[in-house]
């Protein structure tokens, strides 16, 4: 991907950068943006939908009018005779890094051995945070019907992973996992999947300890730190390949919670 290797990082890790910093995905944002150009030529201008169609990247005029239409409403013609310009604009991403100061984050750098892992798949994507929804209902619809008694002879039973894999940059897509680890050939049930992951190097965060209420945002605030001002500063890029929140007896209780992010890390290189 060529926006990545200006950026002298690997596909993945690029995907991830910007999906933290923007707040979309990368194709969403190209997505958005496309459209909101289209939008404003039409108010500003008389050129023909056709031409502004084919000038924003669009192959097909056919296919540029169900995609405005179904981001704005209505067709192109008829935003035009509205004479007004509304709806969702997307301006351009602000890509500059501000560091805040305060407490420097000091994960610890490990190498995890290959391990592999039965629990439930959910299959997502990062584009108009579809992935924020459906992660939440899924940990829901989990804690509340207790599957994870389910999962057969856990190594640890106190511990649950959320794990990120099979991401697709091109369409966002990729697969959630919610499970525990279990030894190689542990018999998988139906319903359930079974991955296996190989040796890496993990950089660990620690969320700040947090009360229920919280706790939630403080999992997202450490997400959001590592990758605008970690991962900047630290020489190293993500691996790619898997990243996963390890949840135990840490947040059990109703104040003091914390949990660990795992992400896999290798020297950056330029």
């Amino acid at each position: 991907m060529k926006l990545a290797e200006v950026a002298c990082f690997s596909p993945f890790h690029f995907h991830r950068v910007f999906q933290v910093m923007v707040g979309v995905s990368v194709m969403d944002y190209v997505r958005k943006r496309r459209l909101t150009c289209a939008a404003e030529r039409l108010f500003y201008t008389d050129e023909k939908v056709i031409e502004i169609a084919f000038d924003v990247g669009f192959q097909y005029i056919e296919s540029f009018n169900r995609a405005f239409k179904r981001f704005y409403g209505i067709s192109p013609r008829q935003y035009r005779d509205a004479k007004r310009l509304s709806g969702p604009l997307l301006g351009k991403a602000c890509l500059t890094i501000h560091y805040l100061g305060g407490t420097w984050m000091a994960p610890k750098l490990i190498t995890k051995p290959a391990f592999h892992i039965i629990g439930y798949e959910l299959k997502t994507r990062n584009t108009d945070g579809q992935n924020n929804k459906d992660i939440p209902e899924f940990w829901h619809q989990y804690m509340q019907q207790k599957l994870g008694c389910n999962i057969p002879n856990p190594i640890n039973v106190n511990q649950e992973l959320g794990l990120c894999t099979n991401f697709n940059p091109e369409t966002g897509e990729f697969i959630y996992v919610i499970g525990m680890e279990v030894t190689p050939g542990t018999h998988v049930p139906d319903g359930m999947v079974y991955m296996s992951f190989p040796e890496l190097q993990y950089a660990v965060f620690t969320t700040p300890k947090a009360d229920e209420k919280s706790f939630t945002s403080s999992i997202q605030g450490t997400w959001n730190q590592i990758f605008t001002e970690w991962f900047p500063q630290s020489g190293f890029e993500h691996h790619g390949l898997v990243e996963f929140e390890l949840y135990d007896e840490r947040c059990y209780g109703t104040k003091e919670k914390e949990m660990d992010i795992y992400i896999p890390v290798k020297k950056q290189t330029v």
